[in-house]
């Protein structure tokens, strides 16, 4: 099949000439032609890597109306460099076009944006924090959007993105059409196709959830102490790395980069304590390979579109399946073959096969190499290296005599060990006296069964065993919902939405739940932070006693007990569902009932 048998205009197969390419890739050819039709809700999973911005950025161009100046598409994505990209990749299909493509998001001067969109613009690609903003401000109107693509769903799920998604795409008629593209297929993002869309094509690429074919998982047993020196020896024995290293925290993402560095590894750390511009430094060093080695957290690696990525190495194993999709998605893209790379202690051999189960796909256990094999490599490198360098023969022969002479008394055997040697005796010296790291599943020593962590059950009050209980000075008649609060503790800690329990909000204060081992670091990084000009203060609930406890006492905490379970939208007024709306018999210009995203957007 070629593009011009998908039906795209002449416009558009002329920059996709240009750009060399020939055959559009399965889910181009799944989704193009559907979009391409006026009524085209639509459902595409797909990993990263094949081809995605294409098969909605190609329809989406094709359909624009070239003499509007108010925006017909909206694209909403998670992350700021992705929405760079994006709109990077639809400037380029529009080239021959009169299709205008604005980009908007955070850590950059609003008013500039706002210019860009008052001069005309038929495309907004957006993420939701920037564009809520702008909405707030009246600088933009979606009232004649026809067709909005949610890219990345899952995604902005796990980031808290909810109630922002929910509230922009109540300013959007409802007669627009719905593209929803997402790696994974988590319950929130089925109730998403099931209640927002009207009869949504799904297409799949493979199965649900399924990791792309072209990538070998492998995991390494090791004791919980020898992570690091596993992940130096991981990296040695893959002297062409261009890889990411995946931590759960900011402090070790921080940590295992500083050490890397400190020992010669080429290696910078992405985490959310790093400026805006210290962030685009080390992207940018990294999409020019003057950094070998990338070390992440979950959050801080989102929507990062790089290819050639050989390894992605996870130093540990994120909470959620849906996560370790995507890590891993960042190698293998555009048919390329890749490596995902796991270390686990001899007590997580059980993470392993529940992502097996989930993902359909099969890992192969490994064996952390040894000094002999790091250094057969490493030298068989360097051989290469030498052969491959280029010899200026007019620049080097001035100086050749006195080589000559000073290895006069050197056999051409001697020779060659002499400079090996110069080369290679760190390696030598360092894995002189390397241990054997590998360990066996399930017998683990102490430090590996603390790792386990307590038991995830609730106490009598109602709170869950393990958790701390926090008590924030704000709530819904702030402006604060869930998605804001989950990300106002992420963005100050560095936490994920699976360190973060139960959240409650009330309309003048809140509370909300989260894992105890980051009780201080929550109270010392959140109080003082601001959020959208109110001072945020916290403290821990202090539960009460007995003879304190009213009669009709819930939870015996400072604000009365848990406040039943699950936050209850106010538009939909029921728990984990997305409210009723109207179909979609009714289109443009006659006036139906605003469709909302619904509730379950981000649990």
């Amino acid at each position: 099949m070629t593009f011009e048998e998908l039906g795209l205009k002449s416009e558009v197969l002329k920059s996709l000439k240009e750009l060399g390419f020939e055959a559009p890739t399965p889910i181009q050819q799944k989704a193009i032609p559907h979009l391409l039709k006026e009524d085209s809700d639509f459902v595409g999973l797909a990993q990263t890597g094949t081809g995605k911005t294409a098969a909605f950025g190609l329809p989406l161009i094709n359909n624009i109306d070239n003499n509007a100046r108010a925006p017909q598409g909206l694209v909403i994505c998670p992350t700021r460099e992705l929405c760079l990209q994006i709109a990077k990749d639809l400037e380029i299909f529009a080239k021959y076009t009169n299709v205008k493509i604005v980009a908007v998001y955070g850590g950059t001067d609003i008013r500039r944006q706002i210019t860009d969109i008052k001069r005309g613009v038929s495309i907004i690609v957006a993420t939701p924090g920037r564009l809520m903003d702008l909405i707030d401000r009246k600088a933009v109107s979606l009232s004649e959007v026809n067709y909005v693509v949610l890219d990345e769903a899952d995604e902005m799920l796990n980031m808290g993105f909810k109630e922002d998604i929910d509230s922009i795409l109540e300013t959007t008629p409802d007669y627009k059409n719905v593209w929803l593209f997402s790696a994974t297929m988590p319950a929130e993002v089925a109730r998403i196709a099931k209640n927002y869309m009207d009869n949504p094509l799904e297409v799949s690429i493979g199965h649900k959830n399924q990791s792309n074919e072209n990538i070998d998982h492998i995991y390494y047993v090791v004791k919980e102490r020898d992570r690091y020196a596993a992940v130096k020896r991981l990296i040695d024995f893959n002297p062409d790395i261009y890889g990411l290293i995946f931590c759960r925290t900011r402090q070790e993402t921080a940590s295992v980069a500083d050490k890397l560095a400190k020992e010669g590894y080429n290696a910078e750390p992405l985490h959310g304590d790093l400026s805006q511009a210290q962030r685009d430094r080390v992207m940018d060093r990294f999409r020019q390979k003057d950094l070998q080695v990338l070390v992440a957290t979950d959050v801080a690696a989102r929507g990062l579109d790089i290819d050639n990525i050989t390894h992605v190495i996870n130093y540990n194993l994120p909470d959620d399946i849906e996560n370790y999709t995507h890590r891993s998605g960042r190698t293998a893209r555009a048919g390329r073959k890749g490596e995902s790379l796991v270390l686990i202690n001899t007590r997580e051999a059980g993470k392993i096969r529940a992502i097996e189960r989930q993902m359909r796909t099969t890992f192969t256990l490994g064996t952390i190499p040894n000094a002999t094999e790091i250094c057969e490599i490493q030298l068989m490198k360097l051989i290469e290296k030498v052969i491959a360098t280029e010899v200026k023969e007019a620049d080097i022969e001035p100086f050749m005599p006195k080589v000559r002479e000073a290895l006069e008394g050197l056999t051409k055997e001697e020779v060659i060990k002499q400079f090996v040697s110069a080369e290679f005796n760190r390696f030598i010296n360092y894995y002189e006296k390397a241990a054997d790291l590998n360990a066996q599943a399930g017998k683990g020593d102490r430090d590996d069964r603390e790792e386990r962590g307590p038991r995830r059950e609730r106490r009598n009050d109602g709170q869950e065993l393990g958790k701390t209980r926090f008590f924030v000075n704000l709530g819904k008649r702030d402006g604060l919902n869930p998605g804001g609060l989950l990300r106002l503790v992420c963005d100050a800690t560095g936490l994920t939405s699976s360190n973060i329990g139960k959240i409650d909000l009330m309309p003048s204060f809140s509370f909300f739940e989260a894992d105890d081992e980051y009780a201080e670091k929550i109270l010392r990084k959140v109080n003082g932070a601001n959020y959208e000009g109110n001072t945020v203060s916290i403290e821990v609930t202090k539960k009460k006693t007995s003879s304190n406890r009213g009669g009709g006492g819930g939870g015996g905490y400072r604000d009365g007990g848990s406040f039943g379970g699950k936050f209850k939208s106010d538009r939909n007024k029921k728990e984990g569902g997305f409210g009723d709306r109207p179909r979609k018999e009714h289109r443009k210009g006659q006036g139906s009932k605003p469709r909302t995203f619904g509730k379950s957007f981000g649990k």
